[in-house]
């Protein structure tokens, strides 16, 4: 399987704890990829590939935000190599975001009315028996 290193550069200390997760993470990303949609929405066949980038992002802010398990060295390396979205965990560090799903559901230039997705409306305030699922990356409530 080929490597998740991209650059000539070499990582810092401490890659080799997080390396076989993303070659894991970047093995079921190429599946998905390759993956038929055949019997599927256009938007839907791209669902597991926003769930797999998230996955990606939600491991290395956990690493080092919640657990401080990785340097702040190898954090960057992973955020300049673009293996984790600066953008999503920027978003992620603010209060009333921390479990959001993909920044599309952010955007209002997406939508037709110019508000925020379905699945950041509170399930409180959803119907009982409505099922919520996000158009853009299949989320089905990430607002709490």
């Amino acid at each position: 399987m080929p490597k998740v290193r991209r650059s000539k550069k070499p990582p810092p200390e401490g890659w080799e704890l997080i390396e076989p997760t993303l070659e894991e993470l970047d093995g079921k990303m190429r599946e998905h990829e390759t993956e038929s949609h055949e019997g599927k929405r256009k938007v839907e066949s791209l669902w597991p590939i926003f769930k797999i980038h998230h996955q990606k992002s939600r491991y290395l802010y956990d690493l080092y935000y919640k657990r401080k398990a990785i340097s702040k060295e190898l954090y960057d390396y992973c955020v300049k190599e673009k293996i984790a979205d600066a953008n999503l965990i920027a978003k992620w560090k603010k209060p009333g975001y921390e479990r959001l799903c993909c920044l599309r559901c952010v955007q209002v230039r997406d939508t037709n009315f110019g508000t925020n997705c379905i699945c950041r409306v509170p399930r409180s305030k959803l119907d009982k028996i409505q099922i919520v699922e996000c158009v853009h990356c299949g989320c089905r409530g990430c607002s709490g």
